[in-house]
């Protein structure tokens, strides 16, 4: 079983700001999230635990699994680019994501899929045959992009759809 956790919350989240790679650690609302889905997956033994190299991604999934992560800069969160860090209703969108002809250094979404598809083809085919329990802690746009890994890409291309709320988890299975 593949367990998708997405990040406990941070200042950034509760101030309604854009989080990408200048992000913050998780706060004690965070740290209580995730201490909260450590208790709900208690009866987990995981076999593995991959993350985001970001620190709130790093706590929540040592919390949870109480394991050292491994981390793989393709779980890496989208990079917001100069839209990093402003209040969500400053920022000029096109669909779910920044502006790029707005904001510089804003990731090219299609790059974005095929490295966190990367990532999942690479632990199907390691691991894909076998009764393991994996951890993958994350944040909205990764654990949303591997929902769409499993579930297919939206024809609206929205990925966020499979995302979980902060703190919180989705399960699959590779086939």
């Amino acid at each position: 079983m593949i367990y998708i956790i997405r990040h406990g919350q941070t200042n950034l989240n509760k101030e309604h700001k854009m989080q990408g790679r200048m992000g913050l650690p998780l706060n004690e609302h965070g740290i209580e999230q995730a201490k909260a889905l450590r208790e709900r997956l208690k009866n987990i033994d995981f076999d593995f635990v991959y993350s985001s190299p970001q620190e709130r991604a790093v706590q929540t999934a040592e919390i949870v699994s109480g394991k050292r992560a491994n981390l793989d800069d393709r779980l890496d969160v989208f990079d917001l680019g100069e839209a990093d860090r402003l209040h969500i209703n400053e920022v000029k969108m096109t669909g779910p994501l920044p502006d790029s002809s707005v904001y510089q250094g804003v990731e090219d979404p299609n790059r974005f899929v095929k490295r966190v598809f990367s990532f999942m083809e690479e632990l199907e085919s390691q691991y894909g045959k076998e009764e393991l329990n994996i951890l993958i802690s994350g944040h909205r746009c990764t654990t949303g992009c591997i929902g769409a890994y499993f579930e297919g890409i939206p024809t609206d291309g929205n990925l966020l759809k499979f995302s979980s709320d902060t703190g919180d988890y989705k399960t699959f299975n590779f086939k």
